[in-house]
């Protein structure tokens, strides 16, 4: 999946400045694809470009403006296109994995501490998810609630349901990261003795 399906997926929702997109993404996009704004203002200017976006000036401030982008019929279909294409597998590339491979170089502490670490990043982050996925079911989740507006409300269960789905596999995933790093702690202490040993 590259960045500009990211954005097109939330540009679906309705047109946003730079601003919004980025704040949105942060919000919602983001947590199945990463993506910092160093790389998100220059994509929606290809997009642009390409015309996958069109964009207006609109007011900002007292006098200032901003673009605003909005998805062309260009931009839908090449969307619609991706959606309907096979997913790309990508193959794993996770450094924690890589490292606990070769555990056996690290002094115990410092593995102990990786997976600490490991742990309580996927702890918060499942928190995040959570959240998120019970602003979804009550639909106040506030991006969800724009592209409800832009649809009749016999499709609402659809859409939602979709989100959810899509937050329960992160979730999912988190839980699985969470219990193998609580295993790999339990490994380190059989074999390299615990802390108070």
């Amino acid at each position: 999946m590259s960045l500009r399906f990211a954005l097109l997926a939330l540009l679906t929702s309705r047109p946003m400045t730079g601003y919004d997109v980025s704040k949105q993404f942060s919000q919602s996009v983001a947590h199945v694809w990463h993506a910092p704004d160093s790389q998100i203002y220059p994509e929606l200017n290809r997009m642009e470009r390409d015309g996958l976006l069109e964009s207006a000036v609109v007011p900002w401030g007292k006098k200032g403006t901003k673009k605003e982008y909005a998805v062309t019929e260009s931009g839908v279909t090449a969307f619609r296109e991706w959606m309907d294409s096979p997913i790309e597998i990508r193959r794993q590339r996770e450094p924690a994995y890589l490292k606990a491979a070769y555990l056996e170089w690290a002094e115990p502490g410092a593995a102990r501490t990786e997976l600490e670490q490991f742990r309580d990043y996927w702890t918060e982050h499942l928190a995040m998810l959570e959240a998120t996925r019970a602003t979804l079911l009550d639909r106040s989740h506030p991006t969800l609630a724009r592209r409800l507006e832009h649809y009749d409300e016999r499709e609402w269960d659809r859409i939602v349901r979709y989100k959810i789905f899509a937050y329960d596999g992160l979730i999912d995933q988190a839980r699985t990261a969470i219990a193998w790093a609580e295993r790999g702690l339990v490994l380190v202490d059989e074999l390299e003795g615990s802390p108070v040993d």
